[in-house]
Formats: C-alpha cells, sequence, structure tokens
C-alpha cells in the first residue's frame, strides 16, 4: 500500500495520525486563494515529487495529480516486495484514476492561452491533464504490460479502479495490479466550483474542526488532495512468491443512483444495493461485517442517506454490533483518491485491530444514530471491514476486505 494525505505522506504516518485523531486540514497556503468563501482545505505539505521519478524533469512535466499518484504507486510496489523480473509483465496491469485530472493544469494553460498567445500554451498540457495519466505512467515506470486503464466516476474513482481490477484478476486477464486513485484539484476552479454549488465548509476560523461527519453542525465537505495506491494480487500468486499479504480483497459492490446529478438518494437506495452486493461476493452475512468505513463526507443529505443505507443493508444489527467511522474527518475529502487512502485505513484497521475515529462528532445528528467511533480510536478485533465510496453522477462502489488467515 501507498499513501500520500493530508495527515501523512507514507503509509505510517498517515495511519498514527488517524489513530491519533489529528485533523489534516488547515487554512489554504496559497495567497491567490485568499479571496475565496472558503479558505480551508486538507492540503499535502511537505511533498517532494522528484524521487519517486527517473528523472527531475519527468516530475516537472507532470500535473499535481498525477506526482502523488507516481509517489503512491511507487510505495506500493516497493511495500509490495515485488520482483518483477521474476513475474510476467504482461499479467501486471495498473488501474490509478483521478476523479478530474489535471485542473490546475488546465486552468493555467488556459491563461496562457487567453492571456498570452496560443504558441504560450505547453506542449505537455494534454498529457498532463488527462485523468488516465497516472495509469500511463505507472505502467511505463515498471514495464507494466497488463490491462491498463483508468476509471472516472468522481470521487468513487479509487473503488472503481480497485474493483474492477480485483474483477480482471478473477477472470484470469491478469496475475496483479497497480489500483487506486489520486486527486489535486485545490486551486481557483476546484474551489469555485465546489463553492459555489455550496457544498464546501466555511468553518475558516476552526478548520481542525470543519470537517464533521455526522455532527449536526456540520456545513459541508472539506476538499483534500492526495493519493491511496494498492497492489493486489491473485492469492496463489501472492503465495508463490512470498507475499506479505495484509488482507483479501473478497468483496466488490458496485451500483447507480439514478437519481441526480450531486445529490444522493434521499433512502440511499443506490448506496444500500453497492454494499449488499460487496457481502454477496464475500458470500458473507450483514452480521459477519465489524467495520464499515463510511463516505461520510460531512454534507448535510450525504451523511443521513448514508446512515439510511447502512440501517436498510444491516438492520438491527446496523445499531447494535456494527461499528462505523469516517476517517475524512481527519483527511478532508479526497475525492478520487478519496476510496485508496480509506482502503488502506481499512486494511490498517484490520491488522492493529484498531478503528479510527469520526473526530468533531461533538452533537450528533439526531438521523445519524449509528456508532460512529466519536473522537477517540478504539481497540477491537476486526475481521471485515467495508468501504463505502459515492460519487457525483449517483456512482456507488464497496470494497469489503477479509483478514487473511493464511
Amino acid at each position: 500500500m501507498g499513501v500520500v494525505s493530508p495527515v501523512g505522506n507514507d503509509l505510517d504516518t498517515f495511519w498514527s495520525n488517524l489513530v491519533a485523531g489529528n485533523s489534516g486540514v488547515a487554512s489554504i497556503q496559497d495567497p491567490e486563494l485568499a479571496g475565496y468563501d472558503c479558505q480551508i482545505a486538507g492540503e499535502v505539505r511537505d511533498f517532494d515529487p522528484a524521487p519517486f521519478f527517473s528523472s527531475p524533469k519527468d516530475a516537472r512535466r507532470s500535473d499535481r495529480f498525477a506526482q502523488m499518484g507516481m509517489a503512491a504507486s511507487v510505495m506500493a510496489m516497493t511495500d509490495s516486495g515485488v520482483d518483477l523480473d521474476q513475474l510476467d509483465r504482461d499479467r501486471f496491469g495498473c488501474m490509478v484514476g483521478s476523479g478530474i485530472g489535471g485542473l490546475t493544469t488546465l486552468e493555467t494553460q488556459h491563461i496562457n492561452l487567453l492571456q498570452k498567445s496560443p504558441s504560450r500554451v505547453s506542449p505537455f498540457t494534454i498529457p498532463m491533464m488527462i485523468a488516465n495519466i497516472s495509469s500511463g505512467m505507472v505502467s511505463m515506470e515498471y514495464d507494466l504490460r497488463g490491462p491498463n486503464m483508468c476509471i472516472v466516476t468522481a470521487c468513487a474513482t479509487s473503488n472503481h479502479n480497485i474493483g474492477e481490477a480485483w474483477r480482471m484478476i478473477k477472470f484470469g486477464d491478469a496475475d496483479a495490479f497497480v489500483a487506486g486513485g489520486s486527486e489535486s484539484t485545490i486551486c481557483p476552479m476546484g474551489l469555485a466550483g465546489f463553492g459555489n454549488m455550496k457544498a464546501l465548509s466555511t468553518r475558516n476560523n476552526e478548520p481542525e474542526r470543519a470537517s464533521r461527519p455526522f455532527d449536526v453542525d456540520r456545513d459541508g465537505f472539506v476538499m483534500g488532495e492526495g493519493a491511496g495506491v494498492v497492489v493486489i494480487e491473485e492469492l496463489e500468486h501472492a503465495k508463490k512468491r512470498g507475499a506479505r499479504i495484509y488482507a483479501e480483497l473478497t468483496g466488490y459492490g458496485v451500483s447507480a443512483d439514478a437519481y441526480h446529478l450531486t445529490s444522493p438518494h434521499p433512502e440511499g437506495n443506490g448506496a444500500a444495493r453497492c454494499m449488499e452486493m460487496a457481502m454477496k461476493h464475500a458470500g458473507v452475512s450483514p452480521g459477519q461485517v465489524d467495520y464499515v468505513n463510511a463516505h461520510g463526507t460531512s454534507t448535510g443529505l450525504g451523511d443521513v442517506c448514508e446512515t439510511k443505507a447502512i440501517k436498510r443493508v444491516f438492520g438491527d444489527y446496523a445499531k447494535n454490533g456494527l461499528i462505523v467511522s469516517s476517517t475524512k474527518s481527519m483527511t478532508g475529502h479526497l475525492l478520487g483518491a478519496a476510496g485508496g487512502v480509506e482502503l488502506a485505513a481499512c486494511v490498517k484497521a484490520i491488522g492493529e485491530d484498531v478503528i479510527p475515529p469520526t473526530i468533531n462528532l461533538e452533537n450528533p445528528d439526531p438521523r445519524c444514530d449509528l456508532d460512529y467511533v466519536p473522537n477517540t480510536a478504539r481497540e477491537v478485533k476486526i475481521n471485515r471491514a467495508l468501504s463505502n465510496s459515492f460519487g457525483f453522477g449517483g456512482h456507488n462502489a464497496s470494497l469489503l476486505v477479509e483478514r487473511f488467515e493464511g
């Protein structure tokens, strides 16, 4: 696993800050964004992309989202211990997606076009901007010649890329994949676009307390940036090379709300079907799932609809045994990268028997009445965890991971 996030630029730092309940949300550093209603974000700090590229030139010719996607991919490949010389690179795929792609590049080059001249638009504009470029760059870095693509489904992007990679492995088209997502849209267009939708929190005077899923005082999500990437393999393939196996990915659910461009279905119907499908694939009953890492964005509608969906799927167990939390309370919402970093959180939770908290949950919304692990991490044995990601356009994806017993 590899993680670049507002709470840490490597897996261990990311996890330790989640468990400690530390927020990565702060005032935005870029002075060009000073006039916007929202002045807070989960920015990645002290990130140097250069060590993750073959040459400094390659790093400079990449949008920030692709730089972080490459960094997380390199960390995941290193963590996997894979020896590519001993494997069939034709059967090693890559699916590292992005919900939006190089928005900063598009913005800056459009300014060059309008204020300077067409000749001043960088010849690297298109490859820097397109959402699939991380997947292409990672495959070229490692000469991975297996299936390579990028699914773009807004905030469900990472889960769809990981889930469809899982499906291709099960179908027999690949032995292994680098999969996940990356995102970086804390820029004028990103802030203005989400801000004018009234989707963002404007709790500017208390940045670290702004992302507050399931709390009655929530006022919108906090934009974050980063990347989350995992290496997944067919089980016997992993065993044969003596891999350290963090957990087993056993279920993947996918559905559509078919309801609204940006709002979730009011009863959480699509989210419910998604979770049910993941459990069906895994062959487990609702009572066998210990933890749900909720999409939990800190929006008025989203948190309520997801709570309804969880109740619909898990029945009485939803309020009598199931544990739910939202790590977005600490990282903010990483959009297309959210599912990748949250799957990493689920896998670490299983490995460490610790559930990260939902911080800032001080005044629970009466409509959100589940066990959300408020404010303090909880030590408890976890055998199965479900990770939810739901995106604009009504795209839903859930991943189910289990403790690997050997």
